[in-house]
Protein backbone atom coordinates (compact mmCIF):
# COMPACT_ATOMS: atom_id res chain seq x y z
CA UNK A 1 0.00 0.00 0.00
CA UNK A 2 2.72 2.29 0.88
CA UNK A 3 4.47 1.23 -2.57
CA UNK A 4 1.47 2.25 -4.50
CA UNK A 5 0.11 5.23 -2.55
CA UNK A 6 3.08 7.54 -1.62
CA UNK A 7 5.62 7.29 -3.95
CA UNK A 8 4.04 6.12 -7.72
CA UNK A 9 2.90 9.61 -8.08
CA UNK A 10 5.73 11.26 -10.50
CA UNK A 11 5.17 8.79 -13.29
CA UNK A 12 1.66 9.45 -13.78
CA UNK A 13 3.04 13.43 -13.89
CA UNK A 14 5.21 12.52 -16.34
CA UNK A 15 2.94 10.25 -18.38
CA UNK A 16 0.43 13.27 -18.15
CA UNK A 17 2.80 15.94 -19.07
CA UNK A 18 5.22 14.54 -21.28
CA UNK A 19 4.16 15.31 -24.83
CA UNK A 20 3.31 18.85 -23.81
CA UNK A 21 7.26 19.65 -22.93
CA UNK A 22 8.02 17.90 -25.98
CA UNK A 23 6.26 19.34 -28.09
CA UNK A 24 6.54 22.74 -26.82
CA UNK A 25 10.05 22.57 -26.90
CA UNK A 26 10.68 20.93 -30.04
CA UNK A 27 8.65 23.85 -31.57
CA UNK A 28 11.32 26.53 -30.11
CA UNK A 29 14.11 24.61 -31.50
CA UNK A 30 12.53 24.49 -35.04
CA UNK A 31 11.21 27.97 -35.04
CA UNK A 32 15.13 29.19 -33.86
CA UNK A 33 16.24 26.62 -37.00
CA UNK A 34 14.55 28.39 -39.35
CA UNK A 35 14.79 31.99 -38.25
CA UNK A 36 18.50 31.83 -38.02
CA UNK A 37 19.73 28.94 -39.96
CA UNK A 38 21.70 31.74 -42.41
CA UNK A 39 23.33 33.47 -39.08
CA UNK A 40 26.11 33.64 -37.52
CA UNK A 41 24.41 32.23 -34.30
CA UNK A 42 25.09 28.77 -32.87
CA UNK A 43 22.74 26.15 -33.87
CA UNK A 44 20.60 24.12 -31.53
CA UNK A 45 20.01 20.32 -31.63
CA UNK A 46 17.56 18.14 -30.61
CA UNK A 47 16.81 18.86 -26.65
CA UNK A 48 17.87 16.14 -24.37
CA UNK A 49 15.75 14.93 -21.36
CA UNK A 50 17.59 14.99 -18.45
CA UNK A 51 16.91 14.75 -14.55
CA UNK A 52 14.99 13.53 -12.05
CA UNK A 53 11.78 14.19 -13.70
CA UNK A 54 12.48 12.10 -16.59
CA UNK A 55 14.23 9.44 -15.24
CA UNK A 56 11.41 8.80 -13.16
CA UNK A 57 12.26 9.49 -9.55
CA UNK A 58 11.48 13.45 -9.10
CA UNK A 59 10.63 13.75 -5.46
CA UNK A 60 8.31 16.77 -5.25
CA UNK A 61 4.71 16.32 -5.59
CA UNK A 62 4.12 19.39 -7.07
CA UNK A 63 6.59 21.90 -9.17
CA UNK A 64 8.31 18.87 -10.67
CA UNK A 65 10.74 21.14 -13.33
CA UNK A 66 11.42 19.23 -17.00
CA UNK A 67 15.02 19.96 -17.68
CA UNK A 68 16.60 19.32 -21.23
CA UNK A 69 19.67 19.76 -22.45
CA UNK A 70 19.90 21.76 -25.98
CA UNK A 71 23.40 21.18 -27.65
CA UNK A 72 24.64 23.89 -29.12
CA UNK A 73 26.90 23.84 -32.57
CA UNK A 74 28.90 26.15 -33.57
CA UNK A 75 27.49 28.48 -36.46
CA UNK A 76 29.23 27.69 -39.77
CA UNK A 77 32.78 28.92 -40.11
CA UNK A 78 33.27 28.86 -36.42
CA UNK A 79 34.81 26.24 -34.04
CA UNK A 80 34.36 26.10 -30.36
CA UNK A 81 37.43 25.07 -28.55
CA UNK A 82 36.85 23.50 -24.57
CA UNK A 83 39.84 24.76 -22.22
CA UNK A 84 39.49 22.41 -19.32
CA UNK A 85 40.18 23.99 -15.63
CA UNK A 86 42.28 21.38 -13.82
CA UNK A 87 40.09 20.60 -11.04
CA UNK A 88 38.17 17.00 -10.58
CA UNK A 89 35.13 16.54 -10.16
CA UNK A 90 33.21 19.35 -11.17
CA UNK A 91 35.80 20.95 -14.04
CA UNK A 92 35.16 24.10 -15.42
CA UNK A 93 35.78 24.57 -19.10
CA UNK A 94 35.92 28.17 -21.20
CA UNK A 95 34.95 27.68 -24.71
CA UNK A 96 36.63 29.71 -27.28
CA UNK A 97 35.04 31.03 -30.38
CA UNK A 98 37.04 30.75 -33.50
CA UNK A 99 37.04 31.14 -37.23
CA UNK A 100 37.67 28.79 -39.21
CA UNK A 101 38.71 28.98 -42.91
CA UNK A 102 35.91 27.17 -45.38
CA UNK A 103 37.18 28.19 -48.58
CA UNK A 104 37.22 24.60 -49.74
CA UNK A 105 34.46 23.30 -48.16
CA UNK A 106 30.93 22.85 -49.95
CA UNK A 107 29.25 26.15 -49.29
CA UNK A 108 25.19 26.15 -48.60
CA UNK A 109 22.84 27.60 -50.90
CA UNK A 110 23.03 31.03 -50.42
CA UNK A 111 26.54 31.01 -48.86
CA UNK A 112 29.58 32.30 -50.71
CA UNK A 113 31.92 34.06 -47.98
CA UNK A 114 34.44 32.22 -46.11
CA UNK A 115 34.69 34.84 -42.81
CA UNK A 116 38.33 34.17 -41.93
CA UNK A 117 39.87 35.37 -45.24
CA UNK A 118 37.17 38.00 -46.26
CA UNK A 119 38.33 41.23 -46.97
CA UNK A 120 35.65 43.02 -45.58
CA UNK A 121 35.43 41.64 -42.34
CA UNK A 122 33.81 43.72 -40.25
CA UNK A 123 31.11 44.59 -42.69
CA UNK A 124 29.41 41.10 -42.04
CA UNK A 125 29.59 41.37 -38.21
CA UNK A 126 27.06 44.35 -39.36
CA UNK A 127 24.79 42.20 -40.67
CA UNK A 128 22.81 40.96 -38.20
CA UNK A 129 23.39 39.25 -34.38
CA UNK A 130 26.73 36.98 -34.75
CA UNK A 131 28.25 34.75 -31.68
CA UNK A 132 30.76 37.10 -31.17
CA UNK A 133 29.71 40.21 -31.04
CA UNK A 134 26.37 38.90 -29.15
CA UNK A 135 27.01 35.92 -27.41
CA UNK A 136 30.58 36.30 -26.19
CA UNK A 137 32.91 38.26 -23.73
CA UNK A 138 36.21 38.28 -25.48
CA UNK A 139 35.43 35.56 -27.86
CA UNK A 140 34.44 32.91 -25.19
CA UNK A 141 30.53 32.00 -24.92
CA UNK A 142 28.68 33.83 -22.47
CA UNK A 143 26.58 31.59 -20.16
CA UNK A 144 24.64 34.75 -19.08
CA UNK A 145 24.16 36.41 -22.74
CA UNK A 146 22.69 32.88 -24.35
CA UNK A 147 20.34 32.52 -21.48
CA UNK A 148 18.92 35.65 -21.75
CA UNK A 149 18.85 35.62 -25.80
CA UNK A 150 17.00 33.06 -25.49
CA UNK A 151 14.44 34.13 -23.21
CA UNK A 152 13.62 37.11 -25.13
CA UNK A 153 13.19 34.99 -28.14
CA UNK A 154 10.73 32.62 -26.42
CA UNK A 155 8.61 35.45 -25.11
CA UNK A 156 8.03 36.56 -29.19
CA UNK A 157 7.57 33.17 -30.21
CA UNK A 158 5.29 32.42 -27.96
CA UNK A 159 2.73 35.37 -29.05
CA UNK A 160 3.24 33.24 -32.43
CA UNK A 161 2.29 29.83 -31.96
CA UNK A 162 -1.34 28.53 -31.56
CA UNK A 163 -0.88 27.13 -28.07
CA UNK A 164 -1.09 30.48 -26.80
CA UNK A 165 -4.32 31.41 -27.16
CA UNK A 166 -5.31 28.67 -24.39
CA UNK A 167 -1.94 28.83 -22.39
CA UNK A 168 -0.22 31.28 -20.37
CA UNK A 169 3.64 31.51 -20.61
CA UNK A 170 5.38 33.30 -17.63
CA UNK A 171 9.44 33.44 -18.48
CA UNK A 172 11.47 32.94 -14.90
CA UNK A 173 14.47 34.85 -13.68
CA UNK A 174 17.89 32.62 -14.16
CA UNK A 175 20.73 33.81 -15.19
CA UNK A 176 22.35 30.36 -16.33
CA UNK A 177 19.33 28.74 -18.47
CA UNK A 178 15.96 29.47 -19.87
CA UNK A 179 13.25 28.33 -17.10
CA UNK A 180 9.47 29.10 -17.77
CA UNK A 181 6.01 27.97 -16.62
CA UNK A 182 3.13 27.20 -18.67
CA UNK A 183 -0.17 27.39 -17.45
CA UNK A 184 -3.04 25.55 -18.45
CA UNK A 185 -6.79 26.63 -18.59
CA UNK A 186 -6.89 24.30 -15.32
CA UNK A 187 -4.45 26.66 -13.88
CA UNK A 188 -2.07 23.48 -13.93
CA UNK A 189 1.77 24.77 -14.00
CA UNK A 190 4.10 23.05 -16.02
CA UNK A 191 7.71 24.04 -15.74
CA UNK A 192 10.66 24.01 -17.85
CA UNK A 193 14.37 24.85 -17.87
CA UNK A 194 16.46 24.52 -20.92
CA UNK A 195 20.05 24.30 -19.89
CA UNK A 196 22.48 24.93 -22.46
CA UNK A 197 26.02 22.47 -23.64
CA UNK A 198 28.76 21.74 -25.73
CA UNK A 199 30.03 17.81 -26.15
CA UNK A 200 32.94 16.79 -25.68
CA UNK A 201 33.77 15.20 -28.54
CA UNK A 202 31.24 12.33 -29.67
CA UNK A 203 31.12 11.37 -25.77
CA UNK A 204 28.04 11.21 -23.90
CA UNK A 205 29.86 14.16 -21.08
CA UNK A 206 28.68 17.82 -22.22
CA UNK A 207 30.16 21.09 -21.00
CA UNK A 208 26.69 23.05 -19.78
CA UNK A 209 24.63 26.13 -18.34
CA UNK A 210 24.40 24.33 -15.11
CA UNK A 211 24.54 25.75 -11.77
CA UNK A 212 27.21 25.24 -9.41
CA UNK A 213 28.07 25.13 -6.00
CA UNK A 214 30.34 27.78 -5.63
CA UNK A 215 29.24 31.14 -4.54
CA UNK A 216 30.22 32.72 -7.18
CA UNK A 217 30.95 31.69 -11.35
CA UNK A 218 31.90 33.83 -13.63
CA UNK A 219 29.55 33.87 -16.84
CA UNK A 220 32.62 32.29 -19.47
CA UNK A 221 32.41 29.33 -17.44
CA UNK A 222 30.74 26.01 -18.02
CA UNK A 223 31.05 23.39 -15.52
CA UNK A 224 31.26 19.83 -16.91
CA UNK A 225 28.07 18.08 -16.99
CA UNK A 226 27.44 14.33 -16.49
CA UNK A 227 23.32 14.57 -16.74
CA UNK A 228 22.90 12.96 -20.37
CA UNK A 229 25.44 9.84 -19.21
CA UNK A 230 23.12 9.65 -16.03
CA UNK A 231 20.24 9.54 -18.33
CA UNK A 232 21.44 6.93 -20.49
CA UNK A 233 22.37 5.13 -17.34
CA UNK A 234 18.87 4.85 -15.93
CA UNK A 235 17.68 3.62 -19.23
CA UNK A 236 20.33 1.13 -19.93
CA UNK A 237 19.47 -0.25 -16.10
CA UNK A 238 15.50 0.20 -17.39
CA UNK A 239 16.35 -2.04 -20.49
CA UNK A 240 17.62 -4.78 -18.59
CA UNK A 241 14.81 -5.20 -15.71
CA UNK A 242 11.82 -5.92 -14.87
CA UNK A 243 8.46 -3.64 -14.58
CA UNK A 244 8.47 -3.55 -10.92
CA UNK A 245 12.20 -3.11 -10.38
CA UNK A 246 12.45 -1.00 -7.16
CA UNK A 247 15.47 1.10 -7.76
CA UNK A 248 13.92 4.68 -8.81
CA UNK A 249 11.59 4.55 -5.94
CA UNK A 250 14.26 4.17 -3.24
CA UNK A 251 16.22 6.81 -4.45
CA UNK A 252 12.76 8.90 -4.46
CA UNK A 253 12.17 8.09 -1.24
CA UNK A 254 15.63 8.35 0.15
CA UNK A 255 16.02 12.45 -1.83
CA UNK A 256 12.49 12.93 -0.05
CA UNK A 257 13.95 12.52 3.11
CA UNK A 258 17.25 14.92 2.88
CA UNK A 259 18.16 17.09 4.80
CA UNK A 260 20.93 19.82 4.74
CA UNK A 261 23.72 20.09 2.16
CA UNK A 262 26.16 17.24 3.03
CA UNK A 263 23.81 14.97 1.24
CA UNK A 264 22.86 16.09 -1.63
CA UNK A 265 20.56 14.54 -4.49
CA UNK A 266 23.57 13.86 -6.56
CA UNK A 267 25.19 11.76 -3.53
CA UNK A 268 22.21 9.49 -3.33
CA UNK A 269 22.02 9.31 -7.15
CA UNK A 270 25.51 8.33 -7.41
CA UNK A 271 25.07 5.73 -4.28
CA UNK A 272 22.30 4.00 -6.25
CA UNK A 273 24.49 4.05 -9.08
CA UNK A 274 26.85 2.06 -7.35
CA UNK A 275 25.06 -0.35 -6.12
CA UNK A 276 22.96 -1.18 -9.71
CA UNK A 277 26.57 -2.29 -10.78
CA UNK A 278 27.43 -4.36 -8.02
CA UNK A 279 23.85 -6.31 -6.67
CA UNK A 280 22.56 -8.28 -9.43
CA UNK A 281 19.67 -6.38 -11.19
CA UNK A 282 17.15 -9.89 -10.89
CA UNK A 283 17.66 -8.81 -6.88
CA UNK A 284 15.68 -5.26 -7.42
CA UNK A 285 12.01 -5.71 -8.04
CA UNK A 286 9.48 -5.14 -5.47
CA UNK A 287 9.45 -7.78 -3.06
CA UNK A 288 13.30 -6.55 -2.46
CA UNK A 289 12.28 -2.57 -1.74
CA UNK A 290 12.92 -2.90 2.09
CA UNK A 291 15.80 -4.79 1.84
CA UNK A 292 17.36 -2.32 -1.25
CA UNK A 293 16.21 1.01 1.11
CA UNK A 294 18.41 -0.88 3.57
CA UNK A 295 21.39 -1.27 1.45
CA UNK A 296 21.77 2.30 0.32
CA UNK A 297 21.75 3.52 3.93
CA UNK A 298 24.53 1.03 4.83
CA UNK A 299 26.59 1.88 1.63
CA UNK A 300 25.86 5.54 2.49
CA UNK A 301 27.04 4.80 6.25
CA UNK A 302 30.31 2.83 5.02
CA UNK A 303 31.16 5.70 2.19
CA UNK A 304 30.74 8.34 5.69
CA UNK A 305 32.76 6.11 8.22
CA UNK A 306 35.60 6.06 5.35
CA UNK A 307 34.70 9.56 4.10
CA UNK A 308 35.00 8.28 1.01
CA UNK A 309 32.65 8.20 -2.13
CA UNK A 310 33.89 7.60 -5.58
CA UNK A 311 32.50 10.05 -8.36
CA UNK A 312 30.77 6.68 -10.40
CA UNK A 313 31.76 8.27 -13.83
CA UNK A 314 35.37 8.92 -13.43
CA UNK A 315 37.88 6.30 -13.30
CA UNK A 316 35.03 3.58 -12.80
CA UNK A 317 35.69 0.46 -14.67
CA UNK A 318 31.46 -0.75 -14.04
CA UNK A 319 30.71 2.23 -15.93
CA UNK A 320 28.23 0.04 -18.66
CA UNK A 321 30.41 0.39 -22.19
CA UNK A 322 26.99 1.70 -23.52
CA UNK A 323 27.56 5.32 -22.47
CA UNK A 324 30.42 6.66 -23.70
CA UNK A 325 32.89 8.82 -22.19
CA UNK A 326 35.93 10.82 -22.93
CA UNK A 327 39.02 8.33 -22.59
CA UNK A 328 40.72 10.39 -20.22
CA UNK A 329 37.31 9.91 -17.60
CA UNK A 330 37.92 6.41 -18.10
CA UNK A 331 41.73 6.25 -17.10
CA UNK A 332 41.82 8.82 -14.57
CA UNK A 333 42.15 7.60 -11.09
CA UNK A 334 38.95 7.91 -8.73
CA UNK A 335 37.51 10.97 -7.46
CA UNK A 336 36.40 11.21 -3.70
CA UNK A 337 32.94 13.19 -3.77
CA UNK A 338 33.67 13.43 0.71
CA UNK A 339 37.38 14.59 -0.26
CA UNK A 340 35.71 17.87 1.87
CA UNK A 341 35.00 15.74 4.80
CA UNK A 342 38.48 14.65 5.41
CA UNK A 343 39.65 18.11 5.17
CA UNK A 344 37.27 19.50 7.78
CA UNK A 345 36.42 17.92 11.25
CA UNK A 346 33.28 19.87 11.63
CA UNK A 347 31.54 18.91 8.45
CA UNK A 348 31.88 15.48 9.09
CA UNK A 349 30.49 15.78 12.40
CA UNK A 350 27.86 17.45 10.96
CA UNK A 351 27.50 14.93 8.09
CA UNK A 352 27.10 12.02 10.79
CA UNK A 353 24.29 13.53 12.79
CA UNK A 354 22.70 14.34 9.22
CA UNK A 355 22.91 10.66 8.57
CA UNK A 356 21.50 9.53 11.86
CA UNK A 357 18.66 12.11 11.21
CA UNK A 358 17.75 11.19 7.14
CA UNK A 359 17.84 6.76 8.46
CA UNK A 360 14.88 7.54 10.74
CA UNK A 361 13.45 9.81 8.83
CA UNK A 362 13.06 6.96 6.01
CA UNK A 363 12.21 4.53 8.14
CA UNK A 364 9.35 6.98 9.61
CA UNK A 365 7.88 7.59 5.79
CA UNK A 366 8.12 3.48 5.20
CA UNK A 367 6.17 2.29 8.84
CA UNK A 368 3.85 5.47 8.81
CA UNK A 369 3.79 7.24 5.22
CA UNK A 370 5.05 10.70 7.05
Amino acid sequence: MFFEEHIQWPVQHLDRDYETVKSLTETFILIYQRLFSNICLPALEKPIEVGSAFEGWSPREEDITYRLLVPLKPPRGHIFHLEAGPVWPMRNFRIRVELVCTCEMAQPAGWTRCLLHEAEQEQWRNDGPNIVDDLCTDSYLDVQKIARYFQMFVRRSWRALPVSAAHRLTVLPSDRSCKFCVTQRREERILIELLFGVQEGGSDIFVSSQYTEAAYTPSTMWPESYAVAEMKFFRHIASQTLPDTCHLRCLQICVRCLLGRDFSTYTLKTVVMHLLTTIPLSEWGRRHFWERLNNILQYLQSCLEKKELKHFFIGNENVPEEIILPLELRMAAPVNLFQHLMQNPYAFQHAQLEFGELRNRVGRMVLYGC
